[in-house]
């Protein structure tokens, strides 16, 4: 009985004379809804546009942040696709630069050293290291003209520090007072940095760039294309101007044979006695 209740609630629309397609096409981008009665003929189209958007976008993923956008290195500085230096715009850019989106390139290659892109890696390479210890260097050197002495004293042994409070250095002298044991380690430990370096270079790891030695102990790599290039900027410029500085600090020591400290103080001391000694100039 059932069975019959259900057949025929499903020819009542025939029956009625009622007639209903619904037909899509892919081709056309739309949706054809068609009623035949006796009583009227409609056909409505509804286009995919017209319909209503319910999907909800998912999440990317940081591989698709990464990929998303290819545009946003036009947002930083760079010499790719540029035929004048950026450093120097009276002068034309080697092919190699224009072609290369290495961080801080600026068209500076007055003499043509790059020829290709492997000279090209090379060079940053060496640059990168330079770099690295150059900004060690500036830190360091000040630091050990302040602290040296208390040091010394705290452990009973001599200080390197001359009589005018400046480190050794190959103007300043002094470099026969570090001990040999010292030089050796320094030496091993560049040694065994570098040739790990050259051998990482040299497989051409995917993903691998120059000075890339996969040390970040603190994660603080940025996930995003755009973050990394941006953190190789910095690390290029804090280089190349660390590198000018550490040059200043030798030749300022070698001709006013004072330490850095010393000579520009208030860099190097606590504010308050910087802002007491201003007073004190100002009052006498």
């Amino acid at each position: 009985m059932n069975s019959f209740y259900l057949a025929a609630l499903m020819t009542l629309p025939t029956a009625l004379g009622f007639q209903s397609t619904i037909s899509t096409s892919s081709t056309f981008g739309k949706v054809s809804l068609t009623t035949n009665s006796p009583l009227s003929m409609a056909s409505t189209e509804l286009e995919n546009d017209d319909l209503p958007n319910t999907t909800t976008p998912l999440p990317m993923t940081s591989t698709e942040l990464m990929k998303e956008d290819d545009s946003y290195p036009n947002r930083l500085p760079t010499q790719k696709g540029k035929k004048m230096s950026e450093s120097i715009p009276f002068l034309g850019c080697s092919r190699v630069l224009q072609e290369s989106d290495l961080a801080g390139n600026v068209g500076f290659d007055p003499l043509g050293l790059a020829k290709n892109k492997e000279q090209l890696w090379e060079y940053r390479e060496a640059e990168v290291k330079h770099a690295r210890l150059a900004m060690l260097a500036a830190i360091g050197w000040p630091v050990s003209e302040v602290m040296d002495r208390s040091i010394a004293d705290f452990f009973g042994v001599p200080t390197t520090l001359d009589d005018g409070d400046r480190v050794p250095s190959v103007l300043n002298g002094g470099l026969d007072k570090i001990p040999v044991e010292f030089w050796g380690f320094c030496l091993g430990l560049s040694a065994a940095i570098d040739m790990y370096g050259v051998q990482k270079a040299r497989r051409g790891d995917e993903g691998y760039f120059p000075g890339n030695l996969g040390f970040d102990p603190v994660s603080l790599y940025p996930i995003d294309k755009e973050g990394q290039d941006r953190m190789k900027l910095a690390e290029i410029k804090h280089g190349r101007t660390a590198m000018v500085g550490v040059l200043g600090y030798v030749f300022e020591e070698a001709k006013t044979h004072l330490a850095v400290v010393d000579e520009t103080p208030f860099l190097f001391q606590p504010i308050t006695e910087t802002v007491e000694e201003v007073i004190e100039g100002v009052i006498n």
